[in-house]
């Protein structure tokens, strides 16, 4: 049997938006024959002005979406760079787009697409047309200024006068006289540029004629050398006004370059420490751009709204959305925008604009993974909770079932006769397995609460003796000895889930401390500790004098369905101290564990004291 090689298609991007097609044309062919995506960008000296960082992200998304590869190369050549990658992954299909270039631009060279077809060989070239649409913006033809372009034409109508008057003092011929226009005509191209240069060259080509190339006075020219020294001159001027312009302009590039090469290095590097926020990064935006304020916006329901998903400075006017503001808008994604307030933003910050709206949609994207794990995080914990308390029910609740089936079972019993201590001893059987199945099903619905965030506490005024004699109310007398200063100060609480919390952890106590003397102590009013969030808080006391708990157990101990040693699994299903701890916290306090001195384990609760009014959680 003989197995058909995989098909390879090679995309040739080139940085614009241009790429959406080729991507889509590379999806079409992979779906029809099954082969992988291989995308490709080759950055040039000359081409990365004209790259879209926010074209290409999308367009590597795209690739990405399509199970594909995205690579970006650097080289002088872009058909020869593309043709070798394409051989090293030994690729079947080339795509390229029509190029952009003017019909007489790659005269000599040939376009990229034409050598692509040409040295193929046997790998199959397409070319994709490119689609109608919207003209490119023309860059203009010189980055010195509109001040300097008409300083330049100024200097352009006065500077070859000025040394044609200079020419007048002394005598010169007419190699001294183009020499010194010549020398003008390179003053006006270092200060305007292209044009202007020209415009003086032909100027001082008139003046150096008629008043310097024989006959004087009269534009006719008799001698031919004088003729060709007018045209040379003329072309030199020319010549040199285009490479000084050339050089202020890639100058002007490079510093724009550099500015933007260490912005683009500054939010790498804020992403890569995670530290840069989304507010952050349009915080930057406002001194990169020179703008008053930044927004990143998004569509909201009805169609045709707009929601702030976050801003800096001054956003005024985000509820129109960016219509209006093509200048200042870009879009990083189809239903979302980053704007920019103030000023418009010129054609050569468009391409830095594109890579801001790249990294705000990165921050977007790690919300969401942000927010999708905290999800995840909380869904694994309730199913890992769900899942205790399935094994709970299945194995701890049915102890107590089990008492309150048999001894009902023994009551209805025919032919049993049952003296009077007997039916007696039955019934407390029944009572105390309902009350400790009571128990248990009612922690397991506060750790279920405490779990899913649902537990909201209803704040006033508590004062610490009411709480503990409601939770000391189910003990027998004399189980825990009292020792609570007549003046603690009232704590904000909820009076329900503060009486659960002490209840279990004096519950806790006696299970694991019995016979060792167990006291409940505070704190008089002025010796306050504090809370979380460092306010003063009143404390509570629950000391015994059993085993202990060592100190790498302490957090262990409040973990849900966590017992100490082999206590007897009949006792309870270790939730008691994970729901005083989660309702403690409910109501903004702290629990904690210390070492009694002389042996065992204290609890402390900690509360906000009570300002004397209700307050809500």
């Amino acid at each position: 049997m003989c197995l058909m090689a995989t098909e390879r298609i090679v995309v040739g991007l080139k940085g614009g938006d241009d790429g959406g097609p080729l991507v889509q044309r590379a999806a079409r062919l992979s779906r029809r024959s099954g082969g992988d995506v291989l995308a490709v960008h080759v950055r040039t000296a000359s081409g990365s002005r004209r790259e879209s960082p926010r074209a290409l992200e999308e367009q590597r998304r795209a690739v990405a979406g399509l199970g594909g590869e995205y690579h970006a190369l650097a080289g002088p050549d872009v058909a020869r760079a593309l043709l070798d990658y394409a051989r090293s992954v030994q690729a079947t299909h080339i795509l390229v787009g029509q190029s952009r270039r003017r019909r007489f631009a790659g005269l000599f060279k040939g376009s990229v697409e034409a050598r692509v077809v040409r040295d193929a060989g046997d790998i199959d070239v397409q070319v994709v047309p490119r689609s109608p649409g919207p003209a490119p913006v023309r860059r203009p033809r010189t980055e010195l200024g509109r001040a300097r372009t008409l300083a330049g034409f100024a200097l352009a109508a006065f500077v070859p006068a000025g040394l044609q008057l200079l020419l007048a003092v002394f005598d010169h011929s007419v190699a001294t006289a183009v020499l010194v226009q010549l020398a003008g005509a390179v003053a006006v191209a270092l200060v305007g540029g292209l044009w202007p240069a020209v415009a003086g060259a032909l100027w001082s080509s008139l003046l150096v004629n008629y008043f310097s190339t024989p006959p004087v006075g009269d534009l006719a020219i008799h001698d031919p050398q004088d003729v060709l020294a007018l045209v040379v001159f003329v072309g030199v001027s020319v010549a040199v006004a285009g490479v000084v312009d050339g050089s202020a302009r890639r100058s002007k590039e490079a510093a724009r370059a550099r500015s933007e090469a260490a912005t683009l290095g500054d939010l790498a590097l804020g992403a890569s420490r995670s530290e840069d926020s989304l507010q952050g990064l349009l915080t930057e935006s406002l001194s990169a751009f020179g703008v008053a304020g930044a927004a990143v916006i998004g569509a909201a329901e009805p169609p045709g709204g707009w929601r702030l998903l976050a801003g800096a400075g001054d956003t005024t006017g985000w509820e129109d959305g960016p219509r209006g503001m093509a200048r200042s808008a870009e879009p990083v994604d189809g239903t979302t925008w980053l704007v920019l307030f103030g000023r418009d933003v010129p054609a050569s910050g468009r391409r830095l604009l594109g890579a801001f709206a790249v990294h705000v949609r990165a921050r977007l994207e790690r919300r969401q993974l942000e927010a999708s794990r905290a999800e995840i995080s909380r869904l694994a914990e309730g199913n890992a909770m769900r899942t205790a308390i399935l094994r709970a029910v299945s194995h701890d609740l049915r102890t107590p079932l089990a008492g309150i089936k048999l001894a009902a079972g023994g009551l209805l019993q025919d032919g049993v006769g049952y003296g009077p201590e007997e039916r007696r001893e039955l019934l407390e059987t029944i009572d105390q397995c309902t009350d400790r199945l009571d128990t248990l099903v009612g922690n397991l619905l506060d750790m279920s609460r405490i779990t899913a965030q649902s537990v909201e506490p209803l704040l006033e005024p508590v004062r610490w003796r009411e709480a503990v004699d409601h939770a000391l109310r189910p003990l027998p007398a004399g189980a825990v000895t009292l020792a609570l200063p007549t003046n603690m100060p009232p704590v904000d609480a909820d009076p329900g889930l503060l009486e659960r919390a002490i209840a279990n952890i004096v519950e806790n106590a006696v299970k694991y401390a019995a016979g060792t003397g167990i006291t409940i102590s505070g704190v008089p009013a002025g010796l306050t500790g504090a809370a979380a969030g460092g306010h003063p808080a009143g404390e509570l006391r629950i000391i015994d004098h059993g085993p202990g708990v060592p100190a790498r157990k302490v957090v262990e101990m409040f973990q849900p369905f966590q017992r100490l040693g082999d206590a007897d699994q009949g006792t309870g299903i270790g939730l008691g101290l994970a729901v005083a701890q989660g309702f403690v916290q409910a109501m903004r306090g702290t629990l904690e564990a210390e070492e009694t001195p002389g042996g065992g384990l204290t609890m402390v609760i900690r509360l906000p004291l009570s300002a004397g009014a209700p307050v809500a959680a």
